[in-house]
C-alpha cells in the first residue's frame, strides 16, 4: 500500500537518458513535491544505495540534471568501473520562496519530505530500490546544508554525508534569498546549525566529507566549520578546490561525492 494519496510516475515511452520523474502528495508539504531520478540501466539491480542529491537556492528536481549532467557523470563512472551501480533522487526543496532550506517552517515540513517522503516514493516506484537501500545524501550551497544538516540531525539513517560549497547554518540565507531570516528560525538553535548537531550527535555520526571553491562566498564558513569539527576531534575529510559559487565547481566536484559513497 502506498504511502501517499497520490502518485505520478513518467511513462518510460517518453522517458530519456534514464531519467524518471515522480511526483506525490505528502502532508509533509500540504500538497505536492517532485522527484528526478536517475536510475541505471543495467540488467538484474536491485537493492541499489539512494543518493538523495539536493540543489541550492532558486532551483528545484531538474537542476542537479539539466545544470550539471550528473546522471551522465554518474553513468559514465558506472561504466568504467569507478563507481557501483545507485540511484540519485534529486527532490525539490518544497519551492518554498527562494529556498525552504530544508528545513521545518511556515507549516509544512520540508526536513521530513527529504527524509521520509523522497525515500519512500522512491522505494515504491523504482524496482531496483527496496527497504536494504544504504542511504546517502549530499547537495550543492542550500542542498548542501541540507544534506549536512539533516545528515547530523539523523545519523541512524545514512550511511555517509556529503556537500559541495555548503552553507553551515540558516542565518546564510539572507546572503541568497530575499525572504526574511526570521522565517527559518527553529524552537530550538541546535537544529539551524550544522556545527551543533555534529557535536550534539557526534557518537552516532556516519563518515562526513565537504568541500568548497576558494573563491567561493562560502569559503570563510566553511573554513570555519572544518575547524570546528577538527578542535572537535571529530573526523572528517574536507577539501579546498579552485573555483567560485558555479555549475562548473558542481558539475566536477560531484565525482568525489560519488567516489566518497561508493567505498561504504
Amino acid at each position: 500500500m502506498s504511502k501517499f494519496r497520490t502518485t505520478e510516475i513518467s511513462n518510460p515511452e517518453f522517458e530519456s537518458n534514464n531519467l524518471r520523474f515522480i511526483t506525490v502528495k505528502t502532508p509533509n508539504l500540504n500538497g505536492r513535491g517532485d522527484i528526478c531520478v536517475f536510475v541505471p540501466p543495467f540488467e538484474d539491480l536491485k537493492d541499489l544505495p539512494i543518493v538523495t542529491l539536493m540543489h541550492g537556492v532558486y532551483g528545484s528536481a531538474w537542476i542537479w540534471a539539466h545544470k550539471a549532467g550528473v546522471h551522465f557523470t554518474a553513468l559514465k563512472m558506472m561504466e568504467e568501473g569507478l563507481i557501483k551501480p545507485m540511484v540519485i533522487a534529486m527532490p525539490s526543496d518544497g519551492l518554498w520562496g527562494d529556498g525552504s532550506a530544508y528545513l521545518p517552517h511556515n507549516n509544512a515540513h520540508y526536513e521530513k519530505w527529504i527524509v521520509e517522503d523522497v525515500i519512500d516514493a522512491v522505494r515504491e516506484n523504482i524496482d531496483c530500490t527496496s527497504e536494504k537501500s544504504k542511504l546517502f545524501i549530499s547537495g550543492l550551497s542550500m542542498g548542501g546544508y541540507g544534506a549536512l544538516r539533516l545528515g547530523a540531525k539523523f545519523p541512524e539513517r545514512y550511511q555517509a554525508i556529503t556537500g559541495h560549497s555548503s552553507m553551515t547554518n540558516k542565518n546564510q540565507m539572507h546572503l541568497f534569498v530575499e525572504e526574511n531570516e526570521s522565517n527559518f528560525n527553529q524552537f530550538d538553535p541546535i537544529n539551524e546549525d550544522v556545527l551543533s548537531l555534529i557535536i550534539k550527535n557526534k557518537k552516532q555520526l556516519p563518515p562526513i566529507r565537504f568541500d568548497c571553491g576558494k573563491e567561493d562566498l562560502l569559503i570563510e564558513y566553511n573554513r570555519n566549520l572544518h575547524k570546528g569539527l577538527t578542535d572537535a576531534n571529530i573526523n572528517h575529510q574536507y577539501q579546498e578546490f579552485e573555483g567560485a559559487h558555479e555549475w562548473p565547481y558542481w558539475q566536477e566536484h560531484i565525482k568525489d561525492s560519488l567516489l566518497f559513497f561508493n567505498g561504504f
